[in-house]
């Protein structure tokens, strides 16, 4: 261990799975966070002006540099979050290089962020050209979790560009390694010096650089308490947020399900990434005819699973990140077993100690229990057989999450139907969880899973302000709602309403041509 006064310079890069400190970086001073903004403006105020097309050669350069870095940063993110080598892969490496193919497409670029025509529909109004122009905010601020250390910042951070921002990222204090590689990628890319920076550090430098001046939008994910100060933090300079908080997601699996398919779901999706995941399944609601054998399915899949540290390549599931996530997983457990639940499977420590985790399966839960109100982020499971497809939609609203949500059925159309009522931010029917890596699906939720949007055209839109643009085509004509005002315009003024809005198209012929005569008469001021 490095000694106190080492400790307040440097951030450590801990490997969950053994304990052993494998990194340190310096942290950022808060005094220096000014100065980073100061850097960041200026490489803006030049991006801004290359054409979309061109930002999005950047984008493409910075795919290609991941490619070629792939196999090394699978093995930081496997060394420094413990998940998996194939989950480092699939969910984190997979998902920010189809995220930066997606953005760099010059057509879809173009297309995106060109002026959008404003027609008019009203006649008083023909006569202006209308137009909406899409601009940067200018220095954005992205506060990213360490569960998914490339892909949900990489999710940002492109976007962000594309959209001519510079943009200040600070990495969670779990993975400083993660966040220093894409500070090393986008060096790589040939972005401008001071466009992408990493700062590194806790708390105190989020809160830095929320506050700080010249930092014009600022993107959160993490806790529902951290994701508060930031929201408050930035009403308090009227400065716009995303936020991106979490979930309790709820599967909902229904009589006509495939139990085998779904049954599998449910583990994938609540124990991938030992279920630290904002998308984790952690709800299941179950139709009573199928919920036996659901059940039995899940326990004995579960069984199957080999808990180990991500480095071993036959591991399904890693260590949690550090032991007071491992501590929050047993307090809800002791407080849902005190209220009634039995657990089936796991339920504790896994034999290697530390910070692994026996997957776990509970039943007979209800909504008095912690493990079903509050995020759980951990692998646990808890099954709650229901009556019928409306109990299991009324337990699933019952929530201030509102992030994601899954249904089960053979039949596609109440699938559809079902997925409307749930109150969430994306609902898969016959999956979970790979929405997220979807680039054309927007990520983000209602409620305490907070609000905005991440991925997708509505991603991007979260970058850029939007500025209407009126070109009057009669410039020597001087508007009749101006100064002038008398009781005859005043009347001419409803003749004129009735001339457009009159349910009878013969009452407006008979107004038009009055009112039109007095409201452009030429002693108007």
């Amino acid at each position: 261990m490095v000694s106190p006064a080492i400790a307040a310079e440097y951030l450590e890069s801990v490997d969950p799975a053994t304990g052993e400190v494998i990194a340190r970086f310096a942290s950022t001073p808060v005094a220096k966070i000014p100065e980073c903004v100061e850097r960041a403006q200026q490489a803006q105020s030049e991006w801004r002006r290359l054409l979309p097309a061109q930002r999005a050669q950047f984008i493409g350069r910075l795919r290609d540099v991941l490619f070629h870095r792939r196999a090394e940063v699978a093995e930081v993110i496997t060394r420094e979050v413990g998940k998996p080598r194939v989950e480092a892969i699939f969910s984190d490496v997979t998902v920010a290089l189809d995220t930066a193919h997606y953005y760099s497409n010059p057509l879809r670029v173009a297309r995106w962020l060109r002026p959008e025509r404003v027609p008019h529909h009203n006649l008083a109004v023909k006569s202006k050209r209308g137009e909406m122009h899409f601009e940067p905010y200018g220095v954005i601020a992205i506060i990213s979790p360490w569960n998914y250390p490339l892909a949900v910042p990489m999710g940002q951070i492109l976007p962000a560009l594309l959209a001519g921002n510079a943009v200040l990222l600070k990495p969670s204090e779990f993975t400083p390694w993660c966040g220093a590689l894409i500070g090393e990628l986008c060096d790589g890319a040939g972005l401008p010096e001071g466009l992408v920076q990493v700062v590194q550090g806790g708390g105190e430098v989020g809160a830095a650089l929320v506050q700080t001046e010249g930092v014009a939008k600022v993107l959160f994910t993490g806790s529902v308490a951290t994701g508060r100060k930031v929201a408050e933090s930035c009403a308090r300079r009227l400065v716009p947020s995303v936020l991106e908080l979490g979930g309790k997601d709820a599967m909902l699996v229904l009589s006509d399900a495939e139990v085998e398919v779904a049954s599998s779901a449910a583990v994938w999706g609540g124990f991938t990434n030992c279920g630290q995941a904002c998308l984790s399944v952690e709800r299941l609601y179950v139709e009573r005819s199928v919920a036996e054998r659901f059940t039995e399915l899940v326990v004995a899949k579960t069984g199957r699973l080999r808990v180990g540290p991500g480095s071993e390549a036959d591991s399904d599931v890693g260590p949690m990140i550090r032991p007071q996530q491992v501590e929050r997983v047993e307090r809800q457990l002791r407080d849902a077993v005190a209220r009634g639940a039995r657990i089936l499977a796991g339920g504790k420590r896994a034999a290697r100690g530390g910070n692994f985790f026996e997957p776990t399966v509970v039943t007979d839960v209800n909504h008095t229990m912690e493990l079903m109100r509050e995020e759980t982020f951990g692998p646990v499971l808890a099954i709650c057989p229901v009556a019928n497809a409306e109990e299991a939609v009324r337990l699933a609203n019952d929530s201030v999450f509102g992030l994601g949500a899954s249904v089960w059925t053979r039949d596609a159309k109440r699938g559809r139907e079902m997925a409307l009522q749930l109150n969430a931010g994306a609902v898969m029917v016959n999956d979970v969880i790979s929405a997220f890596g979807i680039c054309e699906a927007p990520h983000g939720g209602r409620g305490a899973s907070g609000w905005g949007r991440t991925h997708s055209r509505l991603g991007l839109q979260e970058m850029l302000q939007v500025k209407y643009v009126d070109v009057d085509g009669l410039a020597r004509v001087r508007k009749p709602w101006w100064f002038g005002y008398s009781a005859e315009l005043a009347v001419a003024a409803d003749r004129f309403l009735e001339f457009l809005y009159a349910p009878d198209w013969r009452r407006r012929v008979r107004q038009a041509r009055g009112a039109l005569g007095t409201l452009f008469r030429k002693n108007r001021i």
